[in-house]
């Protein structure tokens, strides 16, 4: 799990100090990264959503899919029936402490083209996503 910055900040930041745990949106579906492609593009037009969270096993978060990630994979000539989500996330994908500042938080999002980010808790647990306004 590579986590964007776990330092606490302190109360009297201010607004310009605001943590990702301040705006941050509900987490919306999670699924579980056995899940096939197919199942999760199933679950999120089900859901209405564009995104999932994706936790193993133990229900720590691995990463964030979107629908566009998926139905590329989906029509790749590589794509089997048999392609699970933790197949294309490879390495645990970036998410960002509930402390972590929303200046840190963008800057990390812009730098890695991210259009959303998982926020966890220190057990890898997830508490919302933050996602950027285009």
């Amino acid at each position: 799990m590579t986590l964007v910055q776990m330092q606490p900040r302190p109360a009297s930041a201010g607004p310009v100090h605001r943590t990702v745990a301040e705006v941050m949106d509900a987490a919306g579906p999670q699924v579980c990264d056995d899940m096939s492609v197919e199942v999760a593009l199933s679950v999120m037009a089900a859901a209405r959503t564009g995104r999932l969270v994706v936790c193993d096993q133990d229900g720590q978060c691995t990463g964030l899919v979107t629908q566009t990630e998926l139905t590329a994979v989906r029509d790749g000539s590589a794509y089997t029936d048999r392609v699970r989500l933790r197949d294309i996330l490879g390495a645990p994908g970036a998410m960002a402490s509930s402390v972590t500042t929303m200046a840190e938080a963008e800057h990390a999002m812009r730098s890695r083209r991210l259009g959303a980010l998982p926020v966890v808790d220190g057990q890898g647990s997830v508490l919302g996503v933050l996602a950027l306004s285009r």
